[in-house]
């Protein structure tokens, strides 16, 4: 594989030491091109929205929890009692490995 250079639909700009071969087989390369192919216009959309969202808060708006959560946020609910043996927090410190330990 060249230092550099085109490799199907991936292109490899830098040096690439030799070991790197086995890593970035033509296969590994096409998987990563699939990748791109299958997830770069939503990933850009995204990208496109983190920008507005930077751009509003910047404005004043802060973030805040989604409308559509708040049912849970104010419903009673509780989570299960802390197990015995995590209220019990002692614990045995014995320092270094030490063959007289």
């Amino acid at each position: 594989m060249p230092s550099s250079g085109q490799s199907g639909p991936v292109n490899i700009s830098g040096d690439l030491p030799p070991q790197y071969q086995e890593i970035l087989s033509p296969g590994a390369l096409e998987f990563v091109a699939k990748l791109v192919r299958a997830f770069a216009p939503t990933r850009l959309e995204l990208l496109e929205k983190r920008v507005e969202r930077q751009r509003r808060i910047e404005n004043g708006e802060m973030p805040d929890f989604l409308h559509e959560t708040a049912a849970i946020r104010e419903g009673d609910w509780k989570v299960a009692p802390i197990p015995a043996d995590l209220q019990d927090r002692r614990v045995e410190i014995t320092g270094p490995v030490e063959r007289k330990m």
